[in-house]
């Protein structure tokens, strides 16, 4: 990641605490719902953040929950949660990730490989200490999703405008690749990875859809209902931030052409 996004993320970050973040997505409201009961008995989140899945994780699945940042703000928050947290950095090619092969059951990895300059290096460590039964959950935001594409379309603008401030500028700075749903399939199947779910959620949990619905409960309403007929009538690759679950596969058996199965939350 680069140094000076850090430097934002630390500054984004200033004073929040669990209570008063404002980024709250629908894809950490899904954890540990999506979990099958049992089986994850050691989880890894990389790039933790301010700890809102790993929080909702450690208070609701009975696993040992592991959190990773370098961010100072983010780890003080871990902590703060009673998370159990280790900093070292994912985007190092000359140094491995400190855990000893096939480690974890789960590894979550949430609006972090966009972030990621050595992304092979990063990817094959990834596989190196997740269980040959373990699996990745992981999303990217897809900029074929139709909240980016109608607004790019609409005013020409960049996905994120650094004249704005805030989170467009961290994003801005921070982002150094620009999935779509297609291409991150595409990519960490290269991996020896297969993709057997994508979880669509619907408007629910996040900050931004619990403001609207108190604002208008009818507005709310509809906005969910048309999030759902999108969700269940196109495919994912429409979706705004879809959560993929992959398997660990052999590099032929990836790259066959297959769907995952569509999860609609």
């Amino acid at each position: 990641m680069r140094k000076d996004a850090v430097k934002l993320e630390d500054g984004r970050l200033e004073g929040l605490d669990t209570k008063t973040y404002p980024w709250i997505y629908e894809r950490h409201r899904i954890f540990p719902g999506i979990f099958e009961p049992g089986r994850y008995k050691q989880v890894l989140d990389i790039a933790a953040g301010m700890g809102i899945v790993a929080k909702r994780i450690q208070e609701g699945y009975p696993c040992r929950m592991v959190c990773n940042d370098i961010s100072e703000n983010a780890l003080k928050n871990l902590k703060a949660a009673g998370l159990e947290t280790i900093s070292f950095d994912l985007d190092d090619p000359a140094v491995a990730f400190p855990f000893p092969d096939k480690t974890f059951d789960a590894v979550i990895s949430l609006a972090t490989l966009e972030h990621i300059l050595h992304l092979d290096e990063h990817m094959n460590e990834i596989r190196r200490i997740l269980k040959d039964d373990g699996h990745l959950f992981i999303s990217t935001p897809n900029y074929t999703g139709i909240h980016f594409v109608i607004p790019f379309l609409l005013n020409g603008r960049t996905f994120h405008n650094p004249m704005n401030g805030g989170l467009d500028k961290y994003e801005f700075y921070a982002h150094v690749r620009y999935f779509t749903y297609v291409s991150l399939v595409e990519f960490v199947s290269s991996f020896g990875f297969k993709a057997d779910k994508v979880y669509l959620p619907l408007p629910e949990g996040s900050a931004r859809y619990r403001s609207l619905r108190t604002r208008s409960r009818v507005r709310a309403f509809a906005f969910r209902s048309a999030m759902y007929l999108l969700y269940r009538l196109l495919p994912p690759r429409w979706a705004f931030h879809p959560v993929l679950r992959f398997s660990k596969a052999s590099i032929a058996d990836a790259k066959k052409t297959h769907k995952p199965k569509k999860v609609i939350l």
